[in-house]
């Protein structure tokens, strides 16, 4: 009992602090509005094409959170990991 009182302790303080990123919050702060919009073309494609082009592909997430980091096909991202993950996630759910 007293170790899921000391999980939920943890997390709550991770959220209240902001250490578990927001997607949107995200997608604002790292800029990613500057190019992409929700529904529509703008320099890069808009999320929902890129949540249709990666609906159902397995390790969807993992693939793209690496493109990022990697800066391929995509100017390099001053993001850290959790934020990217959040980021992507964010994207692909879009509908």
């Amino acid at each position: 009992m007293k170790a899921m009182l000391w999980v939920l302790a943890v997390a709550g303080a991770l959220v209240a602090g902001g250490a578990l990123a927001q997607g949107t919050d995200v997608l604002k702060a790292k800029g990613c509005v500057n190019c992409h919009e929700m529904d529509k073309k703008k320099v890069g494609p808009s999320y929902k094409d890129v949540a249709a082009k990666y609906k159902g592909k397995q390790g969807a997430e993992g693939e793209l959170v690496a493109k990022l980091k990697a800066a391929k096909g995509h100017p390099k991202t001053a993001a850290t990991e959790a934020e990217l993950q959040a980021a992507v996630r964010e994207i692909l759910a879009t509908k």
